[in-house]
């Protein structure tokens, strides 16, 4: 099992800054790709980015590519997703999500789901 808890949401106006934190423990946690969604009510869950196990590949949407930054710390268990130039589009839920292998795009590729933190961009 691995437990993932997410921090650093909440209220940003347009064009500002947000840094979440996704804190792992359970099983190694260096094992894992490490992936960002966010989900808006009546949408489906939507990739944002991950990040390869040892952290020297990154992959990104299309729409926050520039903007958004992913990286992780595996002595602290900790991935992180930077997030700049903030939108009103950027307005979700963001999930971290760890997954073994598979598809990094699909939500069905991820195993072990965080409980999401809300991230809302007034314009």
């Amino acid at each position: 099992q691995v437990q993932l808890v997410e921090s650093g949401g909440g209220l940003v106006q347009a064009g500002g800054s947000l840094r979440l934190s996704c804190a792992a423990s359970g099983r190694t946690f260096s094992n894992y790709f490490m992936g960002w969604f966010r989900q808006v009510p009546g949408k489906e869950r939507e990739f944002v980015g991950g990040i390869t196990w040892a952290g020297s590949t990154t992959y990104y949407a299309g729409s926050v590519k520039g903007r958004f930054t992913i990286s992780r710390d595996n002595a602290k268990n900790t991935v992180y997703l930077q997030m700049n130039s903030l939108k009103s589009e950027d307005t979700a839920v963001y999930y971290c999500a760890a997954a073994l292998n598979g598809d990094k795009w699909a939500p069905s590729s991820y195993g072990y789901w965080g409980q999401g933190t809300q991230v809302t961009v007034s314009s």
